[in-house]
């Protein structure tokens, strides 16, 4: 009975928060994130960072990738291939370096600077597929390649922990099996999409029960999320993948129609929510220097690092930027991977919290700053 008062807090306080943020010419997301610090363990403490919130909030952040899927156009992606590769590259090297600079300068060893900047490597764009998808740009080029970007530095990110893990301690995974398993990923599912998901979505779809087509779809979401993690994939890049590949089918709309109420009525704000549930402001009064300076690193590298990567293909000041943005929020990647690092002890427990409150900070800033990139005309640069 508890689960069904948080459930009514959480969606109703969402609904509210991003209708307030609407309110005040701000993305609903920016609002629903903000309200989960409110009524998380942070503040009023109406809803605790439980194991069963999580896996409910996992389904919404599954649901959002494959909605994102259903809408991408797969000849749009496959034509910014390059500039998408150039973001990654870029998206992941910048944050690497300085980050592992400012590790060594705060006097920490070798191997805690270079998981350090691995965290900040790290890129979620759940919450810029959001943003945009209430701006209504999720079809223009930067966004196209900013999901490009993120698929692959997905990728990348793992295998450097790999890496990491394996040659600096805290694990003893084989870096070639762990390339291994992303090959067979990628080969495998490629290969089943190509013809097998047209025909289980036919076939599925002609079962004499109620709505065979949202659940024949549903499945299939699920069956990527799940292979994809067996795989060290994150699920969202499965559950994207088979939204594409939905989406290239007859069926797509009627996908869409349907699985959005779903996911928009209950597990999305769930996702939103347990975010902000991730928060405590305990004792970081004396560490607000560390927050504030890491924040600004974790701001500033990615959207240099992944706007140069654009700007090197093509992009022209404004759209480098845009890009850049879109690449900020850490979201649930960067937490995972401090929890890994703090279970693997690669992060000293003392910079656990600190990093947190630095990877919330990207996620809140990322919204209202595309929607100031993407609604203003092109960056005037000064005359010479």
């Amino acid at each position: 009975m508890q689960l069904l008062l948080q459930l009514t807090i959480i969606i109703l306080a969402t609904k509210i928060a991003g209708h307030l943020s609407v309110y005040l010419k701000q993305p609903a997301v920016l609002g629903e994130l903000i309200v989960g610090i409110i009524i998380g363990p942070a503040l009023l403490g109406w809803i605790p960072n439980s194991d069963l919130i999580h896996q409910l909030s996992e389904i919404g952040v599954i649901l959002l990738m494959f909605i994102a899927g259903l809408e991408t156009d797969l000849a749009s992606l496959r034509s910014n291939a390059k500039s998408s590769s150039a973001v990654a590259v870029g998206g992941i090297l910048f944050p690497l370096g300085f980050g592992f600079i400012a590790g060594m300068a705060l006097g920490m060893n070798m191997a805690h600077a270079i998981f350090l900047g691995l965290i900040l490597s790290a890129t979620s764009v759940s919450i810029t597929v959001q943003t945009l998808k209430e701006m209504k740009q999720l079809h223009t080029r930067e966004s196209i390649t900013i999901l490009g970007a993120a698929v692959l530095d997905d990728v990348l990110v793992i295998v450097l922990l790999a890496f990491v893990m394996s040659f600096i301690g805290g694990g003893d995974q084989n870096v070639f099996l762990v390339i291994g398993e992303k090959v067979l990923f990628f080969a495998t599912i490629l290969l089943i999409s190509w013809k097998g998901v047209p025909l289980a979505m036919r076939v599925l779809g002609k079962l004499n029960v109620s709505e065979p087509l949202i659940s024949a779809a549903l499945v299939l979401c699920f069956i990527y999320a799940y292979y994809a993690e067996l795989l060290g994939v994150a699920g969202i890049i499965g559950a994207f993948i088979a939204g594409a590949t939905i989406g290239q089918t007859k069926f797509r709309k009627i996908i869409e129609q349907k699985a959005e109420p779903i996911a928009y009525g209950v597990f999305v704000p769930i996702f939103f929510v347990s975010i902000g549930l991730n928060v405590s402001f305990s004792g970081i009064g004396q560490q607000m220097i560390f927050i504030v300076v890491l924040s600004l690193l974790a701001i500033g590298t990615k959207l240099v690092g992944a706007g140069t990567g654009a700007y090197l293909t093509g992009f022209d000041l404004h759209g480098s930027i845009k890009v850049g943005a879109g690449m900020i929020s850490r979201g649930e990647v960067a937490l995972i991977l401090a929890k890994l690092g703090l279970d693997a002890h690669l992060l000293a427990e003392r910079y656990f919290t600190p990093l947190i409150l630095v990877v919330m900070v990207t996620t809140l800033v990322t919204p209202p700053l595309l929607k100031i990139l993407f609604n203003k005309g092109k960056i005037k640069v000064g005359a010479a």
